[in-house]
């Protein structure tokens, strides 16, 4: 059997070595350099098109942008999907005080950007994607890009107060989680990613008061079309942290589905050449159309 560490070495360099793709539009949704969107259209041109919001992941670091998914928007285009790719301002280059990497996320900037962009998006996608369908919208993110996107779908359940609460839930056919950070207390069990959601959260005594504002377990039921999907070999955001978010959803009344790929790791989700892949753009198209 491959050792799990050579596995997903090698899962995470093939989803790596796919050359950046660049965008038909960008348009920007605030005045720091990170609040932009790109827009990738449907390769066919079809009128009607489905839109996938798309969050990378990377722990909320730095380093990790938005490049890095651009293959997966240019897949999803060449399969009838319009595309926004969102950048969001991650964790500062520096490393953490006595830490050996850069820190993950900004709290509250990170949480803004999402939100702001997401309120943005149905003025911006009308200019850039003439052809996309914003009627049939399906946010999609990976890893800590997955945290994000079952967070930005469940801002109509904030507690009452904070910043990002909209009214009514957002106009979304659903969404698509690929091995999200979905809950908080088995990603602190795990230590997922060396800790970067204590991080996201800026830690300390303010972090019990953050955690209901930004754990999707937290934040249920959402009343959106929810599916996970997730590899059984990961090793970076393990199993187990789906299972925990999906169990949460049906103990506060609600299914959400889970789909498990045998065989499959962290990285293959978003690698154009790996059959997951595929899969995830199955799921994109059950919920859209």
């Amino acid at each position: 059997m491959t050792d799990p560490a050579e596995r997903d070495a090698a899962e995470e360099a093939s989803a790596f070595s796919h050359p950046a793709v660049a965008p038909d539009a960008t348009a920007a949704y605030g005045d720091h350099p990170d609040q932009v969107i790109d827009f990738y259209a449907p390769r066919d041109a079809r009128t009607g098109a489905p839109l996938v919001v798309l969050l990378h992941g990377g722990a909320w670091r730095a380093p990790y942008d938005r490049a890095h998914v651009t293959p997966l928007a240019d897949f999803l285009a060449r399969r009838g999907f319009a595309v926004a790719n969102v950048e969001y301002r991650r964790g500062p280059l520096l490393p953490q005080q006595g830490g050996d990497g850069p820190v993950a996320g900004r709290w509250p900037d990170t949480f803004d950007d999402v939100a702001a962009a997401l309120d943005a998006l149905p003025l911006l996608v009308r200019d850039a994607v003439p052809g996309a369908d914003p009627r049939r919208t399906v946010l999609a993110g990976h890893s800590a890009g997955g945290h994000l996107a079952l967070w930005g779908a469940a801002r109509h359940v904030l507690p009452l107060g904070s910043p990002w609460r909209t009214p009514a839930p957002a106009a979304l056919r659903g969404v698509v989680a690929l091995a999200p950070i979905a809950d908080f207390a088995t990603a602190t069990e795990l230590d997922v990613c060396s800790g970067a959601f204590t991080q996201l959260l800026g830690g300390g005594a303010e972090l019990a008061q953050r955690i209901p504002h930004a754990d999707p377990a937290a934040l249920l039921p959402t009343g959106i079309a929810t599916t996970v999907v997730q590899g059984r070999e990961d090793i970076v955001v393990p199993r187990a942290v789906a299972e925990a978010y999906v169990d949460a959803a049906a103990k506060a009344g609600e299914m959400v589905g889970l789909t498990l790929l045998d065989d499959v790791g962290h990285f293959p989700l978003i690698d154009p050449a790996a059959d997951a892949c595929a899969v995830v753009a199955e799921e994109i198209a059950q919920l859209a159309y």
